[in-house]
């Protein structure tokens, strides 16, 4: 189903094969070496690919489906179509992640320098490390084993990146230290200036940012992302976290493992977000305060204190999510009422 414009498939797969990737058991009218050749969404699938279900709001679709394969839950295998293959198993989208990246696997880069990129002679490059055109690297910086860096990529003086990493077309790196099997998406912004300054009758004072951007290991940032180093401790990304397009991390900010910010998300300097929070697209985080772990904050809502470990918060100003949706109720109610009285 991908454009093969854009995309390789490495197809066809067994379907005994496609159940080891998915960690999935076969079942339905599923034969283990009937060959599968792509992936597809249900409604668009035919006899020779594969789908999956993880949702309720598609079960429709999956009954009606005519994907000859489908890795779905076993709570809904009893809803397939007659004659579909069935890989079931209780986590269907990871194992649907795991078929369609076997199918299309990410290319390959092959190791080199292009010849108009510009590296500094201080410039310590790993093995197989790939330089693309007209990227630029400075003085004294480290680059792992296998790094690659793609068109117009500037990494400043200084900088490390560690093994395994990808900077995509166009991103900044200063004032950083990038761990290992990073991916950062093309525009993003790391180490820039931290926004502090004091203030003065007779005008703002800069404060120097003094601070570093570290990032830990497994960590994706997403494209235009903006990440300010920190004003004298460091902005901190910890492992594996996964950072959207266009989100804004102030200075002195700290994530801790697995935090997930969707995009247009914003923390203000010196918050800090412990392990597995999650921030939805276009909440705003205040500076200074803590999201204890497992957190949660709402689409387009607006915190301005701590969140318990846990608790899932929404609204402007963010309040517990259950509260939120009574004070909608009431609101819905009081507006009912008024328009009640105006027709009386």
């Amino acid at each position: 189903m991908a454009d093969p414009r854009f995309f390789s498939n490495r197809g066809p797969l067994t379907l005994g094969r496609l159940a080891e990737i998915a960690e999935a058991e076969l079942g339905g009218a599923a034969e283990p070496d009937r060959r599968i050749s792509d992936v597809a969404p249900l409604d668009m699938a035919g006899p020779d690919e594969v789908s999956f279900l993880d949702n309720r709001r598609y079960v429709a679709a999956f009954t009606a489906s005519k994907a000859g394969a489908c890795v779905v839950h076993p709570d809904f295998a009893g809803r397939a179509p007659e004659g579909m293959a069935l890989l079931v198993t209780r986590a269907p989208y990871k194992g649907y992640a795991r078929i369609a990246a076997t199918f299309y696997p990410a290319p390959e880069t092959v190791p080199g320098i292009h010849p108009t990129a510009l590296i500094d002679d201080t410039a310590e490059l790993g093995e197989d490390v790939a330089v693309g055109p007209f990227a630029v690297v400075g003085a004294r910086v480290k680059l792992g084993a296998g790094c690659r860096l793609h068109a117009h990529v500037v990494i400043e003086a200084g900088v490390e990146v560690g093994a395994g990493s990808e900077v995509m077309q166009g991103a900044t790196l200063s004032h950083c230290l990038v761990g290992r099997n990073c991916l950062i998406h093309a525009g993003a912004r790391l180490g820039n200036r931290g926004f502090g300054f004091a203030l003065d009758p007779q005008g703002y004072v800069d404060v120097p940012q003094l601070g570093r951007v570290i990032v830990g290991d497994g960590v994706e940032i997403g494209a235009n992302a903006t990440i300010d180093r920190g004003a004298g401790p460091d902005t901190v990304i910890g492992d594996g976290c996964k950072i959207d397009n266009l989100v804004q991390l102030g200075h002195n900010v700290r994530l801790g493992r697995g935090c997930v910010l969707v995009a247009q998300s914003g923390v203000a300097g010196s918050s800090r977000l412990e392990d597995f929070v999650m921030i939805a697209a276009q909440g705003g985080v205040g500076g200074h305060l803590t999201l204890h772990s497992k957190a949660q904050l709402a689409a387009k809502s607006g915190l301005m204190h701590d969140i318990p470990e846990g608790e899932t918060y929404g609204g402007l100003p963010a309040m517990p999510l259950k509260d939120y949706f009574k004070l909608v109720t009431l609101w819905r109610r009081q507006l009912k009422e008024t328009e009640k009285k105006k027709d009386g």
